[in-house]
């Protein structure tokens, strides 16, 4: 009896870690078609030193109880040059429209510099998010050699309250301690985890997404990394690749006017000085386009680029020598990001799967099936 409890353990336990290593399908593996050139894992890590971690809080079911659940919410984090540097960034931000919050923002303005993590959550678990990060800050690296110790964290918010108990702070400070600890460089988890855990976008399953784009070495050979939180629109303005995919999958829709936001980082190894990233931070706005957003009343939509260009900018002393692309040379830079932000949303409802959370709420995943006969009706499937 021993040895056949012990093979079932051992089976259970091999077909975990099998689970483990798969990788979910990509909107590329579907077939989705999309302009440019990706890096080597279509990522925002893509950008050499650019690091990511979660820490995803899923638990209970049915009726909600706050301070109870159930809880489908978490924490994402991007270091802008990984959990060992604490170097400062150059960075500009751009708002869409303004129903949602990131913090930090009027330093951003003011100097030009991003000092520290991103933190992205749920819209109540700002406060906490922030606070940690600064805890974290100290406990890894203490004051400088002045003593001194000073932090205006950036933490980003998307409202998660249709599928969260979001009034019962879920978030504690442990959670964004695991989430900085776990960062690191290459492929990314998207889809139902971290910050985009209880996400929905167009009325679908939402979350984390991520893509990039690699120019050529005649544009400069940078590469332009996209991450997203999407959790933004109604279902029949939803466009992939051109196509009205939300008018054809009408499944599952839930609502009647538009609710939520997406928050956008876009990071870059192309010298660019902070108001040329300001300008960059707009652009996403044209690639959220492409997915039929209209920006509406209620929707926060928040996007913020950096460089990991320039290192030592920010130093509190002697004269830094910078580098900068000049502005006629901008325009494939812009283009990237246009596109990255287009495929990392789309990679996001890809990733996503379908969750019944707080009062029993389901939002469906979108239907990879589905997604490529409507593609393959409009001509604009790829054939795998």
């Amino acid at each position: 009896m021993k040895r056949i409890i012990l093979l079932i353990c051992y089976t259970v336990l091999l077909a975990s870690v099998f689970s483990l290593s798969q990788t979910k399908p990509r909107a590329r593996d579907l077939g989705v078609p999309f302009d440019g050139t990706p890096g080597s894992v279509n990522a925002i890590t893509d950008v050499i030193g650019v690091e990511v971690g979660h820490s995803t809080l899923i638990s209970g079911e049915g009726a909600l109880v706050v301070g109870r659940g159930p809880v489908r919410t978490g924490v994402t984090v991007v270091l802008p040059r990984g959990r060992k540097s604490s170097d400062s960034v150059f960075a500009g931000w751009f708002s869409l429209n303004g129903n949602g919050e990131m913090t930090g923002t009027a330093w951003l303005d003011e100097a030009g510099l991003l000092e520290g993590p991103i933190g992205i959550t749920n819209t109540h678990s700002v406060g906490v998010v922030r606070d940690a990060i600064i805890a974290w800050r100290l406990k890894s690296a203490g004051p400088d050699a002045a003593g001194f110790a000073w932090s205006l964290p950036v933490v980003a918010e998307t409202w998660d309250g249709y599928l969260n108990d979001a009034n019962g702070f879920h978030v504690k400070e442990n959670h964004v301690f695991e989430a900085l600890d776990a960062a690191r460089g290459g492929p990314v988890a998207e889809g139902n985890v971290g910050g985009g855990t209880g996400m929905i976008c167009h009325e679908f399953k939402g979350g984390i997404g991520t893509a990039s784009r690699k120019l050529t070495e005649r544009a400069g050979g940078y590469t332009v990394g996209v991450l997203v939180q999407a959790n933004y629109g109604l279902r029949p303005q939803l466009r992939i690749a051109g196509v009205p995919v939300g008018a054809e999958i009408l499944d599952g829709a839930f609502r009647s006017s538009e609710e939520g936001s997406i928050i956008i980082v876009i990071a870059t190894d192309a010298p660019l000085l902070p108001n040329q990233l300001k300008r960059l931070a707009r652009r996403a706005s044209l690639g959220l386009g492409r997915m039929g957003s209209v920006s509406g009343n209620g929707s926060g939509d928040l996007f913020l680029a950096f460089s990991t260009a320039n290192p030592g900018a920010g130093k509190s002393s002697g004269i830094a020598s910078l580098q900068m692309l000049p502005h006629d040379r901008m325009d494939v830079v812009f283009t990237a990001t246009v596109q990255a932000t287009e495929e990392a949303i789309v990679n996001a409802l890809v990733a996503a799967d379908t969750m019944i959370g707080r009062d029993n709420h389901r939002v469906i995943a979108l239907p990879h099936g589905r997604l490529r006969e409507v593609l393959r009706k409009y001509n604009r499937l790829i054939q795998k």
